[in-house]
């Protein structure tokens, strides 16, 4: 009988979904194996098999056929349905050399957007954005775009309430402040798991299936407000409140005016840490408009029962509370007001900077959120200075192609689309996340040219005109290293590359070098020099903060290198609960802003100077007996798209189409079974689906997660194959102050499938 291997000595390689021991000849991946301190893998990392040389893999240079046949025009209307012509690096970096000096010499450099997101992969030094905006800040800049698909408007109102969801999110409450002190904890958007198996830049060990058990033995009670009872894991025994999709803001508005209205909120705590109650409590009254927001006012807008608001209200007041809003709130219409109405609803109970009390924004969004961790200011690759001024918010790609020379409002800026003649993207996959695909893909053909580095086929790579073949996580030396984690994971190559492939930053390095670029672009270093760089910068920054980190070849040797975590647990604002003066927050006032005269002062419409209960464009209170609200969540199998087409996501789609949940109730007014294939449609377009009945799903709600590869129909107009829900979904901006995405606010019908 032969001995099992030690994984011990195996090489490890690290994800933004976990860190895993990698068996291998040196050539061929064999098997992955969780990381040994990791209590709770994440099964997505399997997804590898089978796709690192399958049918879909890029092993060389592509140009598409019609963009080198027309010079001029390029073909622009064949992009995404084109053949591809393969090319040497040669042929392909004179193609871009040539290409990249028309552009910036007739049209300037904001005519490149550079279109890339940062989660490629996990390692410090491979870093696709990073190495992709510092070759074109290298060649004279570039448009870029600010905050993030996941909770733009949640950035953005940030800063004006609390100085910033980041500066928030490394200061967040952590779990076992949680486990030890709290009593009730409130999740707005739920404390979904799927999506607390990731962190971005690597996650050592999964901590919140852990920490949320041992809250609850420890006697916590857990209330989850969403239409997904799922939301959070059965072991919780939670409280379910379903209230009707978009009308969270509603429902906290009618807590805040029982705790209001029955002497339950702490306003010792307001007048001393926040600025603006008195504004907001004219508009919870009724004093402002003639409405006031009692429970029984919620309740008609969320259709739940009012005495479900005024009895969790009473309790929040009774019990050291912790209040939680899914990132998932900022994505629909007026995505601002949901953080903002969570905040507001702290700051009311008055636990802020308590052990166990305040808020969180977004447990169980990402692992690292209520991780206990030193929060270190880790060395990033330099991208150097953008000598472009001009932006966009990262959701309105398509508004940019549309309108060359538009004008758009951003938070309290009035601004102007560029010209945009060349898109640059690395690292990403906008035909997964963004809005309204159809319309997306029309506007796609405009620019001149568009090239996508990418180690598949996906749909980004499938409507460009030059694709660069790059290298996977697996097939590369990194170090996995995020300041929001405690492990420093030496991520070693595993598994070998095709010939032709190369890393993003040997793209980028091999470019700047024919342009007489080089020397600056590398500034001496080769790969390994780059990354004992970054290593030893950020090894003086953590023993600047007090951490003591091993050097770099002392890392590689052990593999792995765990921070040891504070030794008392985090409580958000502690030091400014205690003294706000001593302590204040970087917001203008120094303190909470209830209400913004700042955003007052920009005058918008939809994003007044406090919380507000703004209607949704469409939702399901609009009276559509037939229509369904779509929730397009995080898959459980992925991360976003990566590895759709790999053997975890493609087995847990029934009969090969992306499961649609549905409550058997709207099933049977509809006339279908479980597993009935389905078209999902609206305006917009339409995709393919299987019913899954399932009462944990809120009636007139329909759930489908996100990832699936945009497939578009050559038949059918419109029509996703492959299941795509953002083929469904509008693409409009939160408000004039954020222009984040709204995904989860749409409504759907269902036909039968014709297949």
């Amino acid at each position: 009988m032969t001995d099992r291997p030690d994984r011990r000595h195996m090489p490890l390689t690290a994800m933004h979904w976990g860190t895993y021991r990698a068996e291998t000849d040196g050539t061929t991946l064999q098997a992955l194996h969780p990381f040994e301190e990791d209590v709770d893998p994440s099964n997505i990392a399997q997804g590898y098999f089978s796709v690192l040389d399958g049918p879909t893999r890029i092993t060389a240079p592509m140009v598409r056929k019609g963009w080198l046949e027309d010079p001029e025009g390029r073909n622009r209307d064949r992009r995404g349905a084109d053949d591809f012509v393969e090319v040497s690096w040669d042929r392909v970096e004179s193609l871009l050399t040539d290409e990249l000096t028309r552009v910036t010499q007739t049209h300037g450099n904001e005519a490149i957007y550079g279109g890339s997101y940062g989660w490629a992969s996990a390692g410090r030094f491979h870093h696709a954005q990073g190495q992709l905006r510092r070759f074109l800040n290298l060649i004279g800049g570039h448009t870029t775009s600010v905050n993030t698909y996941s909770l733009a408007a949640g950035e953005v109102i940030c800063e004006h309430v609390i100085g910033g969801f980041w500066v928030a999110a490394a200061d967040t409450t952590d779990w076992q402040s949680i486990v030890d002190n709290s009593e009730l904890f409130v999740a707005f958007g739920g404390l979904p798991l799927r999506n607390g198996q990731i962190s971005q830049g690597g996650t050592g060990r999964h901590r919140q299936r852990e920490a949320m058990l041992d809250a609850r033995r420890n006697g916590v009670d857990f209330v989850t407000v969403s239409p997904l009872r799922d939301d959070s894991i059965a072991a919780l025994d939670a409280q379910w409140i379903a209230p009707r999709p978009s009308t969270d803001v509603a429902m906290i508005l009618g807590l805040c005016h029982t705790l209001l209205t029955e002497g339950l909120h702490d306003q010792a705590f307001l007048d001393r840490c926040t600025v603006g109650f008195d504004r907001f409590a004219a508009y919870l009254t009724g004093a402002q408009d003639g409405t006031p927001k009692t429970a029984q006012w919620a309740a008609g807008i969320c259709d739940i029962d009012p005495q479900v608001i005024l009895d969790l209200a009473r309790k929040m007041h009774r019990k050291r509370t912790m209040i939680s809003a899914s990132w998932s709130l900022t994505r629909q219409d007026h995505g601002e007001q949901p953080f903002w109405a969570a905040i507001t609803l702290a700051s009311m109970l008055g636990q802020i900077g308590l052990p166990g009390g305040g808020f969180g924004l977004g447990y169980s969004a990402v692992n690292s959120l209520g991780l206990e961790n030193h929060s270190l200011p880790y060395a990033a690759m330099p991208q150097g200075a953008n000598p472009v001024q001009r932006f966009i918010p990262v959701a309105r790609i398509t508004d940019m192609l549309e309108n060359p020379g538009g004008a758009f409002d951003y938070n309290g800026q009035k601004l102007t689309y560029p010209d945009t003649r060349l898109i640059w993207w690395a690292g990403g996959n906008p035909f997964h996340h963004h809005q309204d695909l159809n319309r997306l893909r029309a506007a796609w053909r405009r620019p001149d040219t568009v090239v996508v580095n990418d180690w598949c086929w996906t749909a980004t790579a499938q409507h460009a005109d030059i694709v660069l073949p790059c290298t996977n996580p697996l097939e590369r030396s990194d170090i996995s290293m995020s300041g929001r984690d405690p492990y420093i994971i030496a991520m070693e190559q595993v598994s070998a590359p095709p010939p032709l492939t190369r890393n993003d930053y040997e793209i980028f390095h091999g470019l700047a070098t024919r342009m007489g670029l080089g020397a600056a672009f590398s500034e001496g270093r080769d790969q390994d020099g780059w990354q004992r760089h970054l290593y030893g910068e950020s090894r003086n920054r953590a023993r600047a903060a007090g951490v003591e980190l091993p050097d770099y070849d002392t890392l590689r040797v052990r593999g792995w290198h765990k921070v040891p975590v504070p030794d008392k647990p985090n409580v958000m604002f502690e030091a400014f609960r205690a003294d706000p003066q001593a302590h204040p927050i970087p917001t203008k006032s120094g303190k909470i802003e209830l209400w913004s005269a700042e955003i007052d002062s920009f005058g918008y419409d939809d994003c007044p100077g406090h919380v507000t209960w703004l209607e949704p464009f469409e939702w399901l209170g609009n009276g559509d007996t037939d229509a369904l609200h779509l929730i397009s969540n995080q898959p459980r199998t992925k991360l976003h798209s990566q590895l759709d087409h790999g053997p975890v996501s493609q087995g847990d789609r029934p009969g090969g189409l992306e499961r649609l949940r549905l409550n058997p109730q709207d099933a049977a007014a509809r006339g279908l079974s479980d597993g009935a294939a389905v078209e999902v449609f609206n305006s917009r377009g339409a995709c393919l689906a299987r019913v899954v009945l399932d009462d944990a799903v809120r009636p007139g709600v329909a759930q489908m997660a996100t990832g699936a590869w945009f497939n578009p129909s050559r038949q059918v107009e419109g029509l996703c194959l492959n299941g795509n829900p953002n083929v469904l979904t509008e693409d409009r901006g939160t408000s004039k102050l954020a222009q984040g995405p709204i995904a989860h606010t749409c409504l759907v019908k269902l036909r039968p499938a014709q297949m």
